[in-house]
């Protein structure tokens, strides 16, 4: 695995980032999660040197910030192109690293493409509001300006995507960024920032205007301290955003959390089996489980219930498990082993609250070398503990009930609030789950599962989720400062509100 890494990104224009042993100063062992091998050793940063380089990302802000909006489209349409060059090489990459599967590696790389485009357009719409004022000869007006150095930290789950959905709208909103990638996808950031880097050559972008810090919870606490980073956007748990969180709001700083969630689907009387049964099963799967928006619950009405497991159990006994480099495959490797003992303790603690196991839930068979498991589906009587907590792997509960007030309910009975969606033929049903009694999450769907977003929309969820916004629709708001502007072009100064003062 090490040299096809190697391979990969020397495509990719990327220096060998791996250092002999012995050497001086922090280290971050790479590992490949497919069969656990070290992919290599590379250098990590200090806290001082994290300091260092948001200095330069602050000095690459101060030209870039004057660039017009359009101009600095041209540098994320440049990333968009090399992006698709190499397509395949970080795509496999992904799955190297990050144990995705080859369709869901090539889709991460994808949706980097889509979130450029969308970025490269926004750099032509970066609109405010003319305001109507009570004064006479007076006009008031809003702009947004660029706001500073962004600080990206990201998870393993989604390696690259989510450092594209933030630097891709940093960029052409006219900030910097520094990006503190997960300690086990180094490789893929190194790549991408490759990539940026010969963007930014391309078109005469200031050199520094991205960055990649490399290191463990050091690193992030130096990024969330550093008074020059006006907004941390931190994706990750719900642990590591209430760390952050204070962190940052002690010098008044922005963040944008992007934390954990435990995602339910409602199937109704009315729906469509076949269709149910196939979001479900991508949905809670997919990635192994290993995504935020992944389905850990399945909330079946009574009529169904048995039906709906029953296919399900049938669909489970079939994914092919395995390499994430095979192009058969459709479940890979959970990232480490934690990730497995949580699986199986989680798995335990279901079936002592009186679950019951219907498949999986176990290391899989013939496979070697990463941690492997059958993804497993407990049928719950009740909405336990361990149901209202997120475990990332794949592992599904089902729960009944009888009235869809009892299921919105079921639905809304967890702390966090990212991703929902309801199976129904019954279009009551699904107005009343998208209106405000209904799911109370950041999004909600019909007819599809919880996983899977398009970068048009805004991203993001309530509760502990974190409440923020990334991606499409407004989201771009939360890269820049607003300025409400009022200009004077009369002889005379009435003052707002009546006020007079003579």
């Amino acid at each position: 695995m090490a040299g096809l890494a190697r391979e990969v990104l020397a495509r990719m224009g990327a220096e060998d980032p791996f250092v002999t042993e012995g050497t001086a100063g922090p280290v971050v062992e790479a590992r490949s999660p497919i069969d656990g091998s070290v992919l290599g050793r590379v250098a990590a940063h200090t806290p001082e040197q994290v300091g260092e380089t948001v200095g330069r990302a602050q000095a690459a802000y101060e030209q870039w910030r004057s660039v017009p909006g359009p101009v600095r489209g041209q540098l994320v349409r440049e990333l968009g192109e090399l992006l698709r060059e190499h397509k395949d090489d970080l795509g496999r990459l992904v799955s190297i690293e990050a144990g995705k599967i080859v369709s869901e590696g090539l889709g991460e790389v994808q949706e980097m493409i889509d979130i450029c485009d969308l970025a490269v357009g926004l750099s032509r719409q970066l609109t405010g509001l003319t305001i109507a004022t009570e004064r006479p000869g007076h006009r008031m007006m809003e702009q947004w300006h660029p706001l500073g150095v962004v600080a990206v930290i990201s998870a393993f789950n989604f390696p690259v995507a989510v450092w594209s959905w933030n630097t891709a709208l940093a960029l052409v909103c006219g900030d910097a960024v520094v990006w503190k990638p997960s300690e086990k996808t180094v490789l893929t950031a190194l790549a991408c920032q490759a990539l940026l880097a010969e963007a930014a050559r391309r078109v005469g972008a200031p050199a520094d205007i991205s960055q990649v810090v490399v290191g463990e919870r050091e690193v992030g606490e130096a990024l969330a301290d550093d008074p020059r980073i006006p907004l941390v956007s931190a994706t990750g748990s719900t642990r590591m955003g209430r760390e952050v969180a204070p962190r940052v709001a002690a010098r008044l700083g922005r963040t944008l959390l992007e934390l954990g969630g435990n995602n339910a689907a409602i199937v109704g009387p009315s729906a469509d089996l076949d269709l149910a049964v196939r979001g479900i099963v991508f949905s809670a799967v997919g990635t192994a489980g290993q995504r935020c928006t992944s389905l850990r619950r399945v909330i079946a009405h009574h009529s169904i219930r048995e039906e709906l497991v029953r296919r399900l159990a049938q669909a489970y006994e079939t994914l092919p498990i395995g390499s994430p480099l095979e192009s058969s495959t459709l479940v890979g490797p959970l990232i480490d082993a934690p990730a497995r003992e949580s699986f199986e303790a989680a798995v335990r603690r279901a079936t002592d609250d009186g679950g019951t196991l219907v498949t999986g839930g176990e290391q899989a068979e013939g496979v070697a070398g990463g941690q492997y498991v059958r993804p497993a589906i407990v049928d719950m009587p009740s909405q336990t503990e361990v149901v209202r907590e997120e475990t990332f792997a794949p592992l599904l509960y089902v729960l009944g009930y009888e009235s869809l007030d009892e299921a919105i309910a079921l639905h809304n009975g967890v702390t966090q609030g990212l991703s929902s969606s309801i199976f129904t033929l019954d279009v009551r049903e699904a107005e009343t789950f998208l209106s405000a009694v209904g799911s109370d999450c950041g999004i909600a769907n019909v007819n599809i599962g919880p996983s899977g977003a398009e970068i048009g929309g805004a991203f993001g969820g309530e509760k502990d989720t974190g409440g923020g916004r990334e991606s499409g629709s407004d989201a771009w708001r939360a890269y820049m400062r607003r300025a409400t502007n009022t200009v004077n072009y009369s002889t005379e100064l009435p003052l707002a509100q009546g006020v007079e003062f003579v």
